[in-house]
């Protein structure tokens, strides 16, 4: 798959994580059109490609000490920096961002291993 295939397929994923989240979760609410999704999946995924793993080296001795569940922390904040930047995401408190999270986490991941198959080329 091309660059450009894998950042749309990226953005999709983060798109469809967004809108099944809001369908599962009382405390997170998008209100937008389209395009508005479209968005909120391009401005999760900057901010998971770019903020997120300097975070996650800076704050390595918690990640570690905990055995890995201060990520989950980690991409709590981050979500709320989406909530903050954008205003078609409204998150209602920590457990409304701490469920969004896993279901982003769970969405994202069988998406992007459906998308990604390598092709017989590739092998």
């Amino acid at each position: 798959m091309s660059f450009l295939g894998r950042i749309f397929v990226h953005i999709l994923a983060n798109s469809a994580a967004i809108l099944l989240a809001n369908r599962l979760i009382p405390g997170l609410v998008f209100f937008g059109s389209w395009w508005d999704l479209a968005v909120a999946g391009m401005v999760l995924g900057i901010i998971n490609s770019l903020i997120r793993p300097v975070i996650k080296l800076l704050s390595f001795p918690l990640v570690f000490l905990t055995l890995g569940l201060f990520s989950i922390i980690i991409n709590i904040a981050l979500l709320f920096v989406v909530d903050s930047l954008l205003s078609t995401i409204q998150i209602d408190g920590f457990w409304s961002a701490f469920w969004a999270v896993i279901i982003i986490s769970i969405t994202n991941n069988i998406i992007l291993r459906i998308f990604n198959k390598p092709s017989e080329s590739e092998k």
